[in-house]
C-alpha cells in the first residue's frame, strides 16, 4: 500500500471510531463531529477579544484596508482560475506529478512535492494561519458589536485542518454590510499580513545569514555513469577536481572541459579522493533527434557514445574535436550500435519567422549545421554564431530536413532579448543529445537560495523598485516547492532539509550565530509559515461558498443591488452569487481532475 491509501485507511477507521464513541454518549458536550471532521468547541478566549478589540476605530480602518485587498485577490482569482479552466479544456496538459489530484493536498508525504521531512514546520504554518485567520474574525466580530456563539479548532483525524469562529446568525444577521463585510475579511487580511512579516524576515536577516557552502552540489548521478560507478551521489559535495580546487558548480563543468584525462581524481568535502573513469554518457535524447534510433536513457538502457566515425571518445570535449569538421557523423554506441546523421543544433521552425520566410518547413524539426559557414556542431555554438550578426541581417543558414542539406538565405529577426533570431526553438545539445562524461546532476544551491532571499526580481526586472522586487520575490517562494515544474530545475526545494544540508552554511550575516542547525529550524519554519498564509488567503478568497469569498461575494453584490431599481433584489443577488460559485466549482473540478480525465 502507498502513503495515500495508508492515510485513507486511517481517517476511515478513525472515523468509525469516534462514530462509536458519539453513538454511546461517550463524547463530550464540546466535541462534534461533521463526517469525518472532529470539532473542539470552546467559549474561552472571549473576554480577550474584547479586551483586545478596544481600539475599534483602528481595527475598522485595518478592515477596510483588507476588505479592499480581498475584493482585488477576488476578482483575480475569479479570472485566473477561469481563464486556467478553459485553458485546460482547450489543451488538455499531459499527465504529470503536477496534475495528480493528491498534490492539491497540502499532506507531507502524500503530496509528492511536501517531503515528510518538513511535516514538523508545515504543521507549525498551518496552526500559525488558522489561528490568526480565525481570530481575525472573532476580533472583527467584537469590533462590530457581533456576538460569538463558539469558538474551536476543526481536525481530521489528528491533523488540524481548519478553526472556526462560530458568530450568532441573529447578531450577524443585524449588523450592516460593512460591518460583515470587514469581518469576512479580516481572516485573508491577517493570512497575508503573515505572510509579509515571515517573507520579510526571511528575504533579510535569516537568508543573509546563510552562504553557499563552497564546491560542486550533487543532487544525484545518472545510472551507469561514472560517478554512480564511484558511489558518488545525491548530497555529496566535490571540492576539488586533480589538484584545481572546485568553488562552484560551473567551476566543475569548466574544469571537467579542460582536462582531456579519461581518469580523473575527484575530492569530496568530506576529504574523500574517488576515482573517476569517465566514459560519454548519454543523459537526454529529445525523440526527433536523427540519433534517437540508437541512443536511449532509461534505468533499464542507458547508451554510452565509444566512438565517432571510428575515433574512441571519453569526455564532452573529445565529441566536440570528433565532430568539428564533419556535418555528418557515424556514432558507435559502447554496445556496438551504429547510427549515422548530421551533427548540429536541433531546432523547431516557428510559423511566421525569418527561418520559415526563406523557406525552412514551419512546425518541423531540423538540424542546423552551419551560419555562413561556420561551423555549428551543438546549440551553444548556434547562439555564439548568431551573436555576431544584427537583427535584420541576412546569413545562409545550412540545414538537415529529413535527412537532406540545404541552404537558405534568412533574413534574421529580433529575439525576446533583442538579439538576432532565425525564428526558432531550440534543442539542447548535439542533434538534440545531451552527455556526460562523469554523470552527476548539479543541485542549484545557488539560485534557490537567490530566489529564497526574495531575488527573483533580479532576473525579471532590471527595476521596479522594493514593491515589485519583495512582489516578485514572494512568486518565486510560492512555486519554489514546485521548481522543477515552473522554475525548470532537475530537483524541488522544500526548505533545508535532506541531502542539501551540506550545500549550505552559516555565515556572515546577523544571525549566523544561531548555527546551521537553528538557522536552517528558523528559515524553514518562516519559509513554510509564510507560504501556508499565502495560499490561505488566496484560497479564501476564492468568490464561493463557504468560503470567505463567497460572504464578501454576497455582501457586495446585495450591497449592489440594492441601489438598483428593482424590486428583486434578494432573487438577483442569489443569482449572481450562485452563478459566480458554481463556475468557482467548476473550475476548481477542472483544475484538479481536468489533466487526468481529458488527456486520456
Amino acid at each position: 500500500m502507498n502513503t495515500l491509501a495508508w492515510v485513507v485507511a486511517g481517517i476511515a477507521l478513525y472515523w468509525f471510531g469516534m462514530l462509536y464513541l458519539d453513538s454511546q454518549g461517550l463524547l463530550p458536550a464540546s466535541v462534534g463531529t461533521q463526517g469525518p471532521i472532529l470539532t473542539v468547541h470552546t467559549q474561552r478566549g472571549k473576554q480577550f477579544l474584547d479586551w483586545l478589540a478596544g481600539p475599534k476605530r483602528l481595527w475598522r480602518a485595518w478592515g477596510n484596508f483588507g476588505l479592499g485587498v480581498a475584493l482585488v485577490v477576488m476578482a483575480g482569482t475569479f479570472v485566473l482560475l477561469v481563464v486556467q479552466a478553459v485553458a485546460i479544456v482547450r489543451n488538455p496538459p499531459p499527465a504529470s506529478p503536477a496534475t495528480q489530484p493528491r498534490n492539491v493536498l497540502v499532506i507531507p508525504g502524500v503530496n509528492d512535492f511536501l517531503p515528510l521531512s518538513v511535516a514538523p514546520e508545515i504543521l507549525l504554518g498551518l496552526l500559525v494561519g488558522l489561528v490568526v485567520h480565525e481570530g481575525g474574525h472573532g476580533l472583527l466580530c467584537r469590533v462590530e458589536d457581533i456576538e460569538i456563539e463558539s469558538m474551536g479548532i476543526a481536525a481530521l483525524a489528528v491533523l488540524p485542518v481548519g478553526a472556526f469562529v462560530e458568530p450568532d446568525e441573529e447578531s450577524r444577521a443585524n449588523a450592516d454590510r460593512g460591518s460583515q463585510s470587514r469581518m469576512f475579511a479580516a481572516g485573508v487580511t491577517n493570512n497575508f499580513a503573515v505572510t509579509v512579516v515571515a517573507f520579510a524576515l526571511l528575504f533579510g536577516p535569516v537568508v543573509g545569514s546563510i552562504a553557499v557552502a563552497p564546491g560542486a552540489a550533487i543532487g544525484g548521478s545518472f545510472d551507469g555513469s561514472a560517478a554512480a560507478q564511484a558511489g558518488i551521489g545525491g548530497g555529496d559535495r566535490i571540492v576539488a577536481v586533480d589538484d584545481e580546487r572546485i568553488e562552484s558548480n560551473a567551476d566543475l563543468e569548466a574544469t571537467l572541459a579542460r582536462i582531456d584525462d579519461r581518469t580523473v581524481t575527484v575530492t569530496l568535502a568530506d576529504g574523500e579522493a574517488v576515482d573517476l573513469q569517465r566514459s560519454l554518457l548519454v543523459t537526454a535524447v529529445h525523440p526527433d533527434s536523427p540519433f534517437a534510433s540508437a541512443v536511449t536513457v532509461n534505468a533499464d538502457d542507458t547508451t554510452t557514445v565509444a566512438a565517432v566515425n571510428d575515433t574512441e571518445v571519453y569526455t564532452e570535449d573529445e565529441f566536440r574535436q570528433a565532430v568539428a569538421g564533419s556535418e555528418v557523423a557515424t556514432l558507435r554506441t559502447g554496445s556496438g550500435d551504429t547510427v549515422t546523421g548530421p551533427v548540429g543544433a536541433l531546432v523547431t521552425v516557428q510559423s511566421g519567422g525569418g527561418g520559415a520566410a526563406a523557406g525552412l518547413p514551419a512546425d518541423e524539426t531540423v538540424v542546423v549545421t552551419a551560419i555562413d559557414d561556420r561551423r555549428v556542431p551543438n546549440t551553444s555554438a548556434l547562439t555564439a554564431a548568431l551573436d555576431r550578426y544584427e537583427p535584420g541581417d541576412t546569413v545562409t543558414v545550412a540545414a538537415f530536413v529529413d535527412g537532406e542539406r540545404d541552404e537558405y538565405g534568412v533574413t534574421l529577426g529580433e529575439g525576446d532579448d533583442g538579439s538576432a533570431a532565425i525564428g526558432v526553438l531550440v534543442t539542447q545539445g548535439y542533434s538534440g543529445v545531451e552527455f556526460s562524461s562523469v554523470g552527476v546532476q548539479s543541485y542549484p544551491a545557488a539560485e534557490f537560495l537567490s530566489v529564497l532571499g526574495g531575488n527573483l526580481g533580479d532576473f525579471l526586472f532590471a527595476s521596479g523598485g522594493p514593491v515589485v522586487s519583495f512582489l516578485s520575490g514572494l512568486f518565486g517562494v510560492l512555486m519554489l516547492p514546485f521548481s522543477s515544474i515552473s522554475l525548470g530545475t532537475t530537483f524541488n526545494f522544500a526548505g533545508f532539509v535532506g541531502l542539501n544540508g551540506g550545500f549550505y552554511a552559516a555565515t556572515g550575516g546577523p544571525l549566523s550565530f544561531l548555527g546551521e542547525w537553528g538557522l536552517f529550524v528558523l528559515a524553514n519554519a518562516l519559509f513554510w509559515t509564510g507560504w501556508i498564509n499565502l495560499n490561505l488567503g488566496f484560497f479564501n478568497c476564492i468568490p464561493a461558498f463557504p468560503l470567505d469569498g463567497g460572504h464578501i461575494l454576497r455582501t457586495s453584490t446585495e450591497a449592489v443591488v440594492s441601489r438598483l431599481p428593482t424590486s428583486q433584489n434578494r432573487e438577483l443577488a442569489t443569482m449572481v452569487t450562485t452563478t459566480v460559485g458554481l463556475t468557482m466549482l467548476v473550475s476548481l473540478l477542472l483544475m484538479v481532475f481536468g489533466p487526468q480525465l481529458l488527456s486520456g
